[in-house]
């Protein structure tokens, strides 16, 4: 059976840069995927994924559209968006308002973080499920893999969006600590950027995985 995309929930880069943001407030990792799968996995996701990896192989399907197509959008999506958070033009404003106020105010910084970050999850899920689409129309292996991927996407998203919900709250803290020392709004601005490429590498881990599938068949 070809590779199944491997998900990071414990996203230790991103869990490392949380610990570091938030002065070792937070755990710089977290217990092992294999030791707390068992407890995350309800009874009747358990029973899905059991589904699964068992029984009869699914037949291919008829292709909607080109795997070529998905793949060119999985790499311009990526692109697109590693571009929105490098060079991002509103942080860049929001952060010339905070630095000339005399009281700090993260509330426009929050807002724009949140926006960059459901850009993210949009695009990740929506190019995740055109990969399972075209892995069922290849072969019954490789449907299999995008059976178990859309049970693991069910069960491990809730766990990633509250680990990915910390982001604001810690930079919001971060940005009370730091703001109006020298040099802070370059450093500041440094964290932002780096966490939201950490999140976005972590989204597209598993649709690497299934990219890797798509073009070795």
């Amino acid at each position: 059976m070809a590779k199944a995309a491997q998900p990071v929930l414990g996203g230790p880069e991103f869990l490392r840069l949380l610990a570091r943001l938030s002065d070792g407030a937070m755990p710089a990792s977290s217990p092992a995927l294999t030791d707390r799968l068992g407890q995350w996995v309800d009874w009747s996701r358990a029973v899905a994924l059991s589904g699964a990896l068992g029984g009869r192989l699914p037949e291919p399907g008829e292709a909607t559209e080109a795997a070529g197509d998905v793949l060119d959008d999985c790499a311009q999506a990526h692109a697109s968006l590693l571009a929105s958070i490098s060079e991002d033009a509103e942080a860049e404003r929001l952060l010339d308002l905070a630095e000339a106020a005399a009281a700090p105010n993260f509330a426009s910084l929050r807002q724009r973080y949140r926006v960059l970050q459901q850009a993210i999850q949009t695009a990740t899920g929506r190019l995740r499920g055109r990969l399972r689409d075209q892995l069922v129309q290849v072969s019954p292996e490789l449907a299999r893999l995008a059976e178990v991927d859309a049970v693991m996407e069910q069960t491990l998203t809730p766990r990633e969006h509250s680990l990915l919900a910390t982001a604001p709250a810690v930079l919001s803290a971060r940005f009370e600590r730091v703001h109006g020392q020298p040099g802070w709004r370059a450093a500041f601005r440094h964290d932002m950027r780096t966490l939201l490429l950490a999140e976005l590498h972590l989204r597209f881990h598993p649709i690497e995985g299934l990219q890797d599938a798509l073009r070795s068949h």
